[in-house]
């Protein structure tokens, strides 16, 4: 292979596709020569349709400095409706998405005709915009764009790198004949050495690749990804091996080590996984090693078709670890997949070509397939159904057929091609999968050989390909087969959406998609984008699929997981948007799991993306995301805080400690993290939200104070990195609250819309209908004691923000308009125009409310059918007596019409009747040069100077006997000719039909004029009049009733005008009355209460209540001090003494004696709880006490809503503030201090006079923040003040008198952990020196002796005995024997040894010094004031070398007075200095003296080798005390690194050390004396332990000596206890409870 040959394979990954550019001649060495051929071939360098490609791709991709797209402007044209000019000025209107229909439609035969779109495209957009707009500027832009990238392509100066590529299409020899063999049997041996992987089972008959053929899920072990950064599987390399990926054999044997690498970085040694990692390796070596050794065979067209029927078996495998089990629970589905070799070979042997036979090979695939038991998967489809057992199959299937009817017509030729067989084999399976069960076992074997067979066909059209690449000659050839394969991923692609966008929900056949497909409005959710940082929806990603931006098929299914995450993420789970993106993702990879695996991206090769330049391609962006900037700015918060000694406090969270250090944490805390834990799911994305990481280290924070004990310093430390977490969260959030949106001001929008839309209803004319309601009164006529109410006093209302209830808001509405109703007759204008109001008014309110899912409220329960009951009702008791009026008053105009007669002159009559005879009617007269036709309208001279012309419809013209012409019609009125209310407005040119018809003169017309219908006015025109002279008409006027009244059919006599449209519509204008004032717009009614809400009218519910007391009248609503209220509600209720008062719930309520009470539970504030300071509250929380009290309505001082945390999240009550919404969703067990969740409030159902409260929903689920316990802040100051104290005593131990100075203690060695990064930077003092204890001397140390006891010397005397006897013992063995002899010891021997004690004792006194009293501070231990001081390896828990029991008492530092003792002399004991194992041992001299006490006693909480209970320390307690030597009072060690003395304070190490003393084994500690010397053989205890526990404070009675003699030095001060005794009885009864607890948490 050619240097260039190899350097175009890596540039172009398409190359092996095409087959021709794998290669080139062997006589092409280097790349010059190679060049200079291709340079000499008539080929074109450049395909033109990848070159129009690559340039429509450069002008659509180019973005401005801002990152926007210059495209956008010229995606589309401008709607002619939106821009009718923009058609006037571009005549050849062409955008960016016709030019890209041309491109795929292939119309583009060269550059130039692109061209020519293009800048036909960029001249419309220069001459229509401005040339400072931004739509100019961009075509400027993107012409230079498409200019740059046109020569980049076109000018022959710069087509070596085209050269190239484009010769990768070209007709090159392709693999050789061997080269292809050795291809094939590379891929042969990888398969067999994949087989030899996956079939190996241990001597049990287990696979022992079963746990490697798929990677750990990432729910389930998502560590497992934090730990392993190239994890791989079975699956993974079968797929590699089926794409030709290995080149070699070494190349897959480091993918297997790789595997097994990463089994056993996971797991532990000694695992079976472990073991099976080893295994694997070892069976993939040994294969590869007898395939080396193999003898080579001959190779030959038979062996290799025998080889390649072989490889067809062993493909098997590595299909089915590419699915993997579909079904574990189905034995038959379970396992690999291998093939049926029987029958091919039989019938390979009948005919030879048929092996060979791809059709053949597809059917065979499917036939053969088995699993591992050897069962066939294909055995149901083998033949049909019967017909007698299941004829119903036949019913549902149209077209059935099995492989007996396939295999039938194989044989006879009749299948020409795969698609053919392929089209067959999908029918049988979907005919299987359409008539059977999803769950039952036929339907997944169908569903597992459909992916068999598409893996099967994707590997022969493979094959086709690659033999088809040496034979095809051509160019354009390779063209063809490039685009079909990237029409094949983009048909994918199609189909992976449509499974998405066509997916209904069964019962309902509701498109689930129907939500994502646009993202949503940022108006009405505008917190959408503030949650979610990168939205998708469907229509972007069907977007980037139609213009082939996913390059490849992980790109889409990475925007649609994106987009299902993005609906989780923000909706509350078990919604139906939540629900509806999980059945949709199972959906998509459903749907991807049946279509199988992808195509590769060198078999998806196209001259675009050949073109592409490097930069275009997508990829990870090396920067943060917003998301990722907060979280780590969080974890940094933490990470580095420090406290005013500049220590970490973080440092003791960074890792969790080994179960093996201490296993008592796992017991206690169950749900363990650590901060390294945090960084790691940080790294891997596991956080959605910032709330997620928040709440996992609130998590790790309540775990150290769930394990510690309160006055610890780790304690302190995680409250104090508690409140640092909440304060950096509070600021990211910009001190924003992020709570609900105010309900009252939605509720009052909303009805501000529902007036408005209401207002502004129109007919098909533009006609208000509100504008004929003006007229209605505001003072009803019939209760004119009632309340003025009409539209504009509602109006007012609504712009004051009065109306905070829709029921209240309708029954104003509904009045006004029934009050409409009421007062016009049913036929009249007004009647129906209030009618069709009230109708729209319940629509709209059905769809702002969207029927009770926004808004719910009683007044939804009005709906249109009641409208038009009540409307009908109205109908039947108006009309008769309307029709009964009507009657009158025609008998009344008939009457007045014969009086009239009667005085009428006859003559007159006679003329009359005369002159009709003699009248001569025509269709048309003329007079003055003008004619006149019937159906014209004219004007007509006014009966006074000072009016307008009179407006005529002519409907008769005739002559008389005196050859006057005349004309009679209907008068036409103008608004200010009728009587009209001053509010009512009126069209533009608008005249009234009037019931007024007369007789006129011709010789009074004073021209022509034309009145259109107001249906025609808006469109049409007539032809030849001026616009003065053209009015409109719309309704009809009755002079009789002064009313209005609209015209349904223009029923006039036909006009001579001619009516052309008019060029542009007219708008509907509408203007005001003539008689209307400009004050009169104002409402003259006067509101006392103008600024308070419309209250619902409401009324006194009584109801009646089983066993309640004579005189007491219960209520379900009541009136108390002119406030509402009904059973259910919640009442804030005077608490003296708390901080916030206590809310009460009314579930009685009843009046006594004209006393009002209430009975109901009482909710307590989350600072009336024991919790711990870490624990977090939702703001306003509240909690269910056991409380049920009766309580008089005197002590209720407010109203608030207790909402149960579903109803939080979703709604409130309209009529509350936010800040009186309370949360409730646990009770809170005052007897066991806990919080346990419940169902809910009791609900109750009112009777229909009780006015329930209306509920407003959010459009999507509120996210309640949580804060801070109240003992948060509280708990950190006091443990400031008390552990500032022990800083202080740290700072006066520091003092160190330089007379005596001693040599430095060898320091601690830092502790080693793997966390370096961590670690590394904390400060750490590396040497401290011994801190001298004020008060005592080092001599005094010296000549400290162990007080002497009976026991004492009975075991120096009997121990030598007891060790001769046992040489073998140990040291706790010879123990044990020594206190059993000195058990059953008579009791006079038993007074010797205390006798030869006690002279010891006094001679001991004699000799020893008189010593001086210490202080109190510097005798005490600094780590018992303290608490427990852990090592700096754990999560804050108890020294891992400390015993349980002693462990946990040792917490609270000071040793406790033994009850048992007769002595009631002061204790101070301090732990020895701790060393680590092999560490040198303290000199004697180096000792300092503690504090006198009793001798002869240890602290219980430091009994035992090395327990450095207090000190906290790691070592391992092997530091020996010499005997007879008191153990001396030590300054613990830092309980961090760092905390001891600065580093500046230290005394350099002196150049010479005094070498330790001889070490000599401790006999026995002091308190293990005692114990023994208490011990008797009628009692198995030392103490009456039963009456200790039994002793109270009250029963002991002190006097002042014995007061005087209490360890009050123990404390440093009695605290909030009335004396010292008191606290010390405290200590006591807290050191006891702990002792109780470690006994039942470690069963002892």
């Amino acid at each position: 292979m050619s240097a260039n040959s190899k350097r175009r394979r890596a540039t172009s990954p398409s190359s092996s596709v095409s087959g021709g550019g794998d290669l080139d001649d062997t006589s092409s060495s280097t790349p010059g020569s190679g060049r200079k051929r291709r340079r000499t071939s008539n080929v074109p360098p450049v395909d033109t349709i990848a070159v129009c490609h690559e340039l429509f791709n450069a002008v659509r991709d180019h973005k401005d400095d801002q990152g926007r797209q210059l495209c956008e402007v010229f995606l589309r044209v401008p709607k002619r409706r939106n821009q009718p000019d923009y058609y006037e000025v571009v005549s050849q209107p062409i955008d960016m998405t016709k030019i890209q229909y041309k491109l795929k439609s292939d119309d583009y035969t060269d550059v130039e005709q692109l061209t020519a779109d293009f800048q036909l495209m960029f001249n419309n957009a220069k001459t229509f915009y401005k040339s400072d707009s931004e739509e100019y500027q961009a075509a400027c832009r993107l012409w230079q764009v498409y200019l740059q990238t046109r020569a980049e392509f076109v000018q022959p100066g710069d087509g070596d790198e085209d050269d190239e590529d484009g010769d990768d299409m070209m007709d090159n020899p392709g693999m050789s004949t061997e080269d292809e063999t050795s291809t094939s049997s590379l891929k042969e041996v990888l398969e067999q050495l994949l087989e030899a992987v996956v079939s190996h089972a241990d001597p049990s008959g287990r696979l022992v690749s079963e746990l490697f053929q798929k990677l750990p899920s990432k729910v389930h072990y998502p560590d497992y990804y934090a730990i392993i950064k190239e994890p791989i599987d079975l699956r993974t390399i079968a797929q590699r091996i089926q794409i030709g990926y290995y080149k070699s054999v070494n190349a897959m044997a480091k993918d297997v080590d790789l595997m097994a690498k990463n089994a056993k970085t996971y797991n532990e040694p000694g695992s079976q996984v472990f073991k099976d990692a080893n295994t694997i390796k070892k069976v993939f070596i040994q294969r590869k090693t007898e395939l080396e050794h193999a003898e080579p065979t001959k190779s030959s067209l038979r062996i290799r078709n025998r080889r390649s029927g072989q490889g067809e078996r062993l493909s098997g495998v590595s299909v089915a670890l590419h699915y993997g089990s579909e079904s574990e629970d189905d034995p038959v589905l379970s396992g690999s997949v291998c093939y049926d070799e029987g029958e091919s070979e039989a019938e390979s042997q009948s005919s030879s070509m048929e092996m060979t036979n791809p059709i053949f090979q597809l059917y065979e695939a499917v036939r053969g397939a088995r699993n591992n038991q050897g069962q066939v998967f294909s055995e149901p489809f083998q033949q049909l159904p019967s017909r007698r057992e299941y004829p119903d199959y036949y019913q549902q299937i149209k077209q059935p057929i099995s492989l007996m009817q396939i295999r039938a017509k194989m044989k006879n030729g009749e299948y020409e091609t795969v698609e053919q067989m392929d089209a067959d084999l999908t029918l049988m399976f979907e005919n299987a999968k359409r008539y059977n069960m999803p769950n039952s076992s036929i339907y997944k074997r169908a569903f597992r050989l459909q992916q068999i067979m598409q893996a099967k066909k994707r590997e022969l059209l493979r094959r086709d390909d690659e033999d088809g690449d040496s034979i095809l000659s051509s160019d354009a050839g390779s063209v063809k087969r490039k685009s079909h394969k990237k029409n094949v991923k983009k048909n994918r692609m199609k189909a992976l959406y449509a499974a998405v966008t066509e997916a209904r929900e069964a019962g309902t056949n509701r498109r689930l998609c129907d939500l994502f497909m646009v993202k949503p409005s940022k108006k009405d959710y505008p917190d959408y984008y503030k949650v979610i940082l990168e939205p998708m929806d469907l229509k972007t990603i069907e977007h980037n699929i139609r213009i082939e931006r996913y390059t490849t098929e992980e790109a889409l299914m990475d925007d649609m997981k994106l987009m299902f995450r993005n609906a989780r993420h923000y909706n509350e789970e078990g919604s139906q948007v939540y629900n509806d993106a999980d059945i949709l993702e199972k959906i998509l990879k459903d749907k991807r799991k049946e279509m199988g695996p992808s195509p590769e991206e060198e078999d998806v090769g196209s001259p675009k993306l050949k073109l592409r330049k490097p930069g275009v391609s997508p990829k990870k962006s090396k920067y943060l995301t917003p998301l990722q900037q907060k979280l780590n700015e969080l974890y940094d918060a933490v990470r580095n805080f420090t406290d005013r000694r500049g220590r970490r406090l973080s440092t003791i969270f960074l890792r969790l400690p080994s179960r093996a250090e201490l296993p008592d944490y796992y017991a206690t805390i169950k749900k363990p993290v650590d901060m390294e834990r945090l960084r790691s799911h940080m790294a891997a994305g596991r956080y959605q939200d910032v709330e997620a990481l928040v709440e996992d280290f609130a998590l790790m924070f309540n775990n150290a104070c769930m394990y510690n004990e309160p006055e610890s310093l780790i304690y302190r430390d995680a409250l104090v990195l508690h409140r640092v977490l909440l304060e950096t969260r509070k600021q990211q959030e910009g001190n924003e609250d992020c709570g609900p949106p105010a309900v009252g001001p939605l509720v009052r929008e909303l009805i501000r819309n529902l007036f408005v839309s209401m207002m502004g209803h129109q007919d098909e004319e533009g006609r208000c209908y509100s504008d004929s309601l003006a007229e209605i009164p505001a003072v009803d006529p019939a209760t004119p004691e009632k309340p003025p109410l009409n539209f504009d006093i509602i109006r007012m209302n609504v712009d004051r923000g009065r109306y905070r209830r829709l029921d209240v808001f309708q029954e104003h509405m509904f009045e006004v308009l029934e009050k409409a109703r009421r007062l016009n007759r049913t036929d009249s204008e007004i009647f129906e125009d209030a009618v069709e109001l009230q109708q729209f008014f319940i629509k709209i309110r059905d769809e702002l409310c969207k029927n009770g899912e926004i808004l719910l409220s009683s007044a939804l329960n009005y709906t249109v059918k009641h409208l038009h009951s009540d409307v009908d009702q109205e109908k039947r008791e108006k009309i008769p007596k309307e029709i009964e009026e009507d009657k009158q008053k025609t008998e009344e105009e008939g009457e007045e019409n014969k009086d009239g007669e009667k005085t009428e002159d006859l003559p007159g009559e006679a003329w009359h009747s005369e002159s009709e005879r003699e009248r001569r009617y025509s269709q048309d007269c003329s007079f003055e040069n003008c004619t006149y036709h019937v159906g014209d309208f004219v004007y007509v001279e006014p009966s006074e100077p000072n009016l307008k012309p009179h407006i005529v419809c002519i409907e008769r013209l005739w002559e008389d006997e005196a050859g006057e012409k005349w004309l009679y019609g209907c008068w036409f009125y103008r608004p200010s000719e009728t009587f009209h209310l001053a509010t009512r407005k009126f069209l533009e040119k608008e005249v009234f039909k009037s019931d007024y018809y007369n007789k006129v003169s011709i010789s009074k017309v004073l021209g022509k004029c034309v009145v259109m219908f107001v249906k025609d006015y808006f469109k049409m025109q007539p032809e030849g009049y001026g616009a003065d002279d053209v009015y409109i008409c719309e309704s009809r006027y009755a002079a009789r009733n002064k009313s209005f009244k609209k015209i349904k059919i223009w029923a006039m006599p036909p006009s001579s005008v001619k009516l052309v449209p008019r060029e542009v519509p007219l708008p509907v204008v509408r203007v005001a009355s003539m008689f209307a004032k400009p004050d009169q717009d104002k409402p003259t009614f006067s509101f006392t209460d103008g600024g308070s809400f419309v209250d619902k009218e409401r009324e006194d519910v009584q109801m009646e209540m089983s066993g309640a007391e004579p005189g007491c009248q219960h209520f379900e609503q009541l009136r108390y001090n002119n406030v509402w209220y009904k059973v259910g509600d919640c009442v804030y209720i005077q608490s003296h003494g708390l901080s916030k008062p206590r809310v009460a719930r009314i579930e009685k309520l009843w009046v006594q004696n004209g006393t009002t009470f209430f009975f109901g539970p009482i909710f307590i504030h989350p600072e009336e709880t024991e919790h711990e300071p870490t624990k977090m509250f939702y703001k306003r929380e509240v909690f269910l006490s056991h409380l049920e009290e009766t309580l008089p309505m005197t002590c209720v001082i407010g109203k608030c809503m207790v909402s149960s945390f579903k109803d939080y999240l979703s709604c409130r009550p309209t009529e509350f503030s936010e800040d009186d919404v309370l949360l409730c969703e646990s009770r809170y067990i005052d007897t066991e201090k806990l919080m346990k969740k419940f169902k809910g409030l009791k609900r109750f159902s009112y009777s229909t006079k009780v006015v329930e409260d209306e509920i407003f929903y959010f459009r999507k689920l509120m996210v309640p923040q949580k804060e801070a316990s109240p003992f948060l802040d509280k708990k950190i100051d006091e443990l400031e003040v008390k552990l500032a104290d022990i800083e202080d005593g740290d700072d006066d131990m520091e003092d160190i008198d330089d007379d005596d100075e001693a040599p430095a203690t060898p320091s601690m060695p830092q502790m080693q952990t793997p966390l370096a990064s961590d670690m590394e930077h904390m400060p750490y003092t590396p040497s401290q020196s011994t801190p001298k204890v004020k008060g005592l001397s080092k001599k005094e140390g010296a000549k400290r002796k162990m007080n002497m006891s009976g026991y004492i010397l009975f075991s120096s005397e009997m121990r030598a005995v007891i060790k001769a006897r046992h040489p073998d013992f140990s040291f706790g063995e010879l123990s044990r024997l020594v206190g059993t002899e000195w058990r059953n010891l008579e009791g006079t021997k038993k007074a010797e040894y205390e006798e030869r004690a006690a002279k010891i004792v006094e001679q001991q006194d004699r000799d020893r010094p008189p010593q001086k009293q210490g202080s109190p501070r510097a005798g005490t231990p600094v780590g018992a004031l303290m608490g427990v001081v852990p090592s700096p390896s754990t999560m804050g828990m108890i020294n891992q070398t400390m015993s349980p029991v002693s462990g946990m008492m040792g917490a609270y530092g000071p040793p406790y007075m033994p009850m048992q003792s007769p002595h009631e002399g002061l204790l101070s004991v301090a732990t020895m200095p701790p060393h680590p194992v092999g560490g040198p041992h303290l000199p004697p001299h180096h000792l300092q003296q503690g504090m006198p006490g009793y001798p002869g006693m240890l602290h219980q909480g430091m009994m035992g080798a090395g327990m450095n209970g207090v000190a906290g320390s790691p070592a391992s307690g092997n530091y020996m005390q010499q005997p007879g030597m008191f153990s001396p009072g030590q300054h613990a060690p830092p309980p961090y690194p760092g905390q001891g003395q600065p580093s500046h304070l230290q005394p350099t190490t002196p150049m010479f050390v005094a070498p330790p003393p001889k070490t000599q084994r401790v006999l026995h500690s002091e308190a293990y004396l005692k114990y023994i010397e208490g011990l008797n053989s009628e009692s198995n205890t030392v103490s009456k332990w039963d009456q200790m526990l039994k002793a109270q404070r009250r029963d002991a009675h002190l006097t002042k000596e014995q007061e005087s003699r209490l360890p009050a030095h123990w404390l440093k001060s009695k605290g909030a206890h009335t004396t010292m005794a008191d606290a010390l009885w405290r200590l006591r009864d807290l050191m006891l409870r702990d002792s109780l607890n470690i006994c039942q948490a470690h069963n002892l």
